[in-house]
Formats: structure tokens, C-alpha cells, sequence
């Protein structure tokens, strides 16, 4: 399998009660429109991938990543707008520095409660709600999952916490 390499993160408030989300509101032939979702993107050839989950905050909320917890991995099979499969480091982003932007080309940015997000009273991935409360647990374990996709929507999924 070739995979697309990607980061994915989220932004805490300094409370820790909410999160940085994008919403793809921004332009109708977007894959994500109308989802919301951590901020991030893909590696540039000669990154890794702190240092491109790092790029991808400072040019999507133009802030800096003081603090970076790699939260786990996640393999998508199939996610791609063209059925590709993408492989994304998952990073909590509990420290920063700077304003952060309230848009971007891709979107709107919105501070939102975490409780919110595992109540599933947010418009995102349907796959989404299987990882983020890993990322978001009280005493978070690093994890790695694989789950498929075919026609936009997760075929199975399966988790490693170590």
C-alpha cells in the first residue's frame, strides 16, 4: 500500500475544555466541506512529522506549537477523495503561542467544547468519533488504528493502545 503522509492535531484551549476546530466551510468542491476537523495536512518531502505538524498549525491558525503530545497514528485504506489511503500522525497541541486566526482559506476556525465533540453534537467524519476519545481521555495512552473506507464511510476499525 503507498499512503499519503499526513499530521492531524488539536489544538487545546488552555483550560483544556475546548479544542481548535476548522470548519470547511470555505469552498463547495472541498472533500471536507461542512465537516469539522483538527487542523494539519501533508508532509512535504523533507519533513518529519512534528515538523510538519508544526508548519501545518502555524499556517492554518497561525500560532506556534509550544508543546506537541504525538497522540497515536491512523491508517485510512480508501479515505481519499480518489480512494487513496492516507497514514497521519495524531498530535494533542496542549501548549501554543500567538492569536489564532479566526479563518483560513479552507475555513472557518471555532473554539469548541470538547464535550461537545464526544457527544457527537459535531458535524465531522463518522470515523472521527471512533478516535478522538483517545485523544481526548483524562489519562490519554498513546494508540494506532487502521480503519478502511469505501464510499466515504468506515468499512471496520481496530485500535492498539500501548
Amino acid at each position: 500500500m503507498q499512503a499519503i503522509l499526513a499530521t492531524l492535531g488539536y489544538v487545546l484551549s488552555p483550560d483544556r475544555d475546548r479544542v481548535l476546530l476548522i470548519h470547511r466551510d470555505a469552498r463547495r468542491d472541498d472533500h471536507h466541506f461542512g465537516k469539522y476537523n483538527g487542523l494539519g495536512g501533508k508532509l512535504e518531502p523533507d519533513e518529519d512529522l512534528a515538523g510538519g505538524m508544526r508548519r501545518e498549525i502555524r499556517e492554518e491558525a497561525g500560532i506556534d506549537c509550544d508543546e506537541l503530545e504525538l497522540a497515536g497514528t491512523m491508517s485510512w485504506p480508501g479515505f481519499g477523495r480518489a480512494g487513496e489511503a492516507w497514514f497521519v500522525g495524531v498530535f494533542r497541541v496542549p501548549t501554543w503561542s500567538g492569536t489564532p486566526l479566526t479563518a483560513n482559506p479552507e475555513g472557518t476556525l471555532v473554539w469548541t467544547p470538547i464535550s461537545d465533540v464526544l457527544a457527537g453534537q459535531v458535524p465531522m467524519w463518522e470515523g472521527d468519533r471512533a478516535f478522538l476519545p483517545y485523544v481526548f481521555a483524562d489519562h490519554p495512552r498513546q494508540f494506532h488504528g487502521v480503519m478502511p473506507y469505501e464510499n466515504g464511510r468506515p468499512t471496520s476499525r481496530s485500535f492498539t493502545e500501548l
